[in-house]
């Protein structure tokens, strides 16, 4: 049976389209994708999250615990401050992509895509000979995501917090409609202006929020927005979807995120591997492009090819940008041929669609 979020009866009453997501029943769409995109492009949208994982690690031992399995270097973070991370395996092929929140002195929050919680879990614990406390509290974790140029505007009707003055990948916690103990964070995966508010379940009423929220936004044409909009949004700004451009056959320095993997820090769970790959040289490259005629939409596993009809890559995630109103796409590529301006084509049915290799993000934000 798919699990729900508490707000599975708002979605209803709004008009969703349901889907299986990760385990869960999410929506994929209220008024459409388009709408949803454009209005988190112009004013703003707000997305229940909730489906995401959290694991709160916590004791002497918690910074030991996530520097053994992250690949960034959480040593630099200060309470207050979040990071952008991912696990590996032994031989460098990714686990997850992760936040880290530093919460308080030996206390942080992880946050893991909903699909790999369980799989999360048991690796860290696996990993834990230092014994941190590790606690998952994905099921009491609500998460809402307020995304767009007017979310300052929005949010700050309803908290005292400045939210305007809290910088990017940082957090304050404060109140929100009137709901106390909330993480008011500036991070987001829309490459909008945002915040993710972080609230336990069991303490806050998530719903209202929810409803205050959407009222509060409506002289800012805000929209309720599903993960159809969050993955347009998303593949615009080049951010890598976990099952499609990042998994356990991908290393992050082939993944373009070789700029989080401090492989300067003391060992990591991929470290020995990561280094030998980089020594070795990188063979293929996730890359982004542009395809050039219209009404050609790239989807994920479509090949990708050289001017000598020669296979150099595959999709990983494409869609229609509503933004640029062209076919854009991600996709691995023989380093050789992956560089910014090369002329590709992607083997869509029977057509061999010439295309332009573009370093992400697609749009400037």
């Amino acid at each position: 049976m798919l699990k729900k979020t508490p707000l599975y009866t708002e979605h209803k009453e709004l008009g969703a389209r349901l889907i299986d997501f990760g385990g869960f029943e999410m929506p994929v769409q209220y008024a459409g994708i388009k709408q949803e995109h454009l209005a988190v492009r112009k004013h703003a949208g707000l997305f229940d999250v909730s489906h995401m994982g959290e694991f709160f690690i916590s004791g002497p031992e918690a910074l030991a615990l996530i520097q053994k399995v992250t690949i960034n270097d959480a040593s630099v973070l200060t309470p207050g401050r979040a990071q952008y991370s991912a696990m590996c395996y032994e031989n460098g092929g990714i686990i997850d992509d992760l936040l880290v929140y530093m919460l308080d002195e030996e206390q942080y929050m992880l946050v893991v895509n909903a699909s790999n919680i369980e799989k999360d879990l048991d690796w860290i614990q696996s990993k834990n000979s230092m014994k941190a406390d590790v606690q998952n509290r994905s099921d009491s974790i609500g998460l809402l995501a307020l995304q767009g140029p007017k979310s300052v505007e929005i949010l700050q009707k309803l908290t005292s917090t400045k939210v305007a003055s809290i910088p990017f990948y940082r957090f304050e916690k404060g109140s929100v409609a009137g709901e106390d103990d909330i993480i008011i964070s500036a991070t987001g995966y829309t490459g909008e202006k945002g915040f993710e508010l972080y609230m336990n379940t069991d303490q806050v009423d998530i719903k209202k929020i929810w409803v205050e929220i959407l009222q509060a936004g409506k002289e800012f044409n805000l929209e309720p927005a599903g993960l159809g909009a969050r993955d347009t949004l998303r593949l615009e700004m080049g951010y890598p979807l976990y099952g499609n451009d990042i998994t356990r056959e991908t290393n992050p320095l082939e993944a373009r995120m070789g700029w989080l993997t401090k492989l300067q820090k003391e060992d990591f769970v991929g470290k020995e591997s990561l280094l030998e790959q980089k020594s070795n040289g990188i063979p293929r490259k996730l890359m982004g492009f542009e395809v050039q005629e219209e009404r050609k939409i790239p989807r994920s596993g479509y090949e990708i090819r050289d001017s000598y009809g020669s296979k150099i890559g595959f999709v990983t995630s494409g869609t229609h940008s509503i933004s640029l109103n062209k076919g854009i796409g991600l996709g691995y590529m023989e380093t050789s041929k992956a560089a910014e301006g090369e002329k590709i084509f992607i083997k869509i049915r029977k057509d061999q669609v010439p295309a332009m290799v573009i370093k992400p993000p697609f749009i400037n934000k």
